[in-house]
């Protein structure tokens, strides 16, 4: 009886006899044209598919990934949803100490030297040409608009109250910061650049619920306290002891070149920030308390350095800048 032939054995036997039948299926296909192949690929007349899938296996998918997403969506706002239920909106979670900010405010002020200037704090300006020293005058006028116009601040206007060290503000109310009192430091009054005799504003650095210990005790100040300031506050507590409770400011010369450059320095409305404006607290509508500085006759043609400081107990004047600021100024 004859031996049942393997499939490899029919294949070299089909090899040998020339058999075409059998390999024929192993012959390259047809290579179409490349724009035949993307118009079949695009659409197929034969087998009906869209980019290689049939109508069906695309509705199948799409459902898939519209499932898919959607649960994905509701998953990520659910968890939104209850992350920010920990979150109060006007309450930090670390407060002082346990915030990067920690409990040592800076100082800032202002008109600060154009975008471009990254670093820079030299006040430099002709005060013969209005045009030289315009760009100085808009960029107070525009820092200073929201304290002239109180509804450029969400809630500004309905709580604002008229504080005083008798009349410290309520819950949820925040103390008027008056503009008039800055005069000469006025916008009518170009801020005194075109007398050579510019004006600055300092402003104390936000920190939610800091609060102040004030030098209320002409005994214990401390020692590296300017002169000036010193016969300062001893003038207010023999006149006005209440006004003892404010951060107060002083602005002098880095060296002694540049203090005898300088010149008498003039605050507006006083020497400080009162002590009612704070803790912070973000309450709506709250702006910060601001002391304008005017250096009446600053020697012109040469740079001036100067440094402001913030005094409270529990202010420190670190390297770093803290509780203190640097800016220069000159005048042609």
């Amino acid at each position: 009886m004859p031996r049942k032939l393997s499939q490899s054995e029919k294949f070299a036997l089909s090899e040998v006899n020339g058999d075409s039948d059998v390999y024929s299926s192993y012959e390259k296909p047809v290579q179409l044209p490349l724009t035949q192949r993307l118009q079949n690929y695009l659409y197929n007349a034969e087998t009906g598919e869209i980019m290689g899938r049939t109508s069906g296996s695309w509705g199948r998918i799409g459902v898939f990934y519209l499932v898919f997403y959607s649960v994905l969506a509701a998953m990520s706002g659910v968890l939104m949803w209850a992350f920010l239920q920990t979150l109060d909106p006007r309450t930090p979670r670390w407060l002082l100490d346990e915030s990067l900010i920690g409990t040592n405010p800076g100082i800032g002020f202002r008109p600060i030297p154009v975008e471009s200037d990254v670093g820079s704090s030299l006040i430099w300006y002709k005060a013969s040409d209005r045009s030289n020293y315009q760009y100085w005058i808009d960029s107070l006028i525009k820092f200073l608009d929201v304290y002239k116009r109180p509804g450029l601040t969400p809630g500004r206007g309905q709580n604002i109250y008229n504080c005083d060290y008798d009349r410290p503000p309520g819950r949820g109310q925040v103390c008027d910061v008056d503009v008039k009192l800055f005069d000469p430091c006025t916008e009518e009054n170009h801020f005194n650049y075109h007398k050579s005799g510019p004006c600055l504003f300092l402003k104390l650095n936000k920190v939610y619920g800091w609060i102040p210990e004030y030098y209320n005790d002409t005994q214990n100040l401390p020692r590296g306290m300017p002169g000036q300031l010193r016969n300062y506050i001893e003038n207010v507590a023999r006149t006005n002891p209440k006004q003892l409770n404010t951060v107060w400011v002083s602005c002098e010369g880095e060296n002694p070149a540049d203090i005898e450059n300088l010149g008498d320095i003039k605050y507006y409305p006083k020497q400080g920030f009162a002590g009612y404006f704070f803790p912070y607290e973000n309450s709506e509508g709250y702006l910060s308390p601001l002391v304008a500085i005017n250096i009446p006759r600053p020697r012109t043609g040469i740079l001036i350095n100067i440094k402001c400081k913030a005094w409270a107990k529990n202010i420190k004047h670190l390297r770093d800048g803290s509780g203190s600021v640097h800016f220069e100024i000159m005048v042609d």
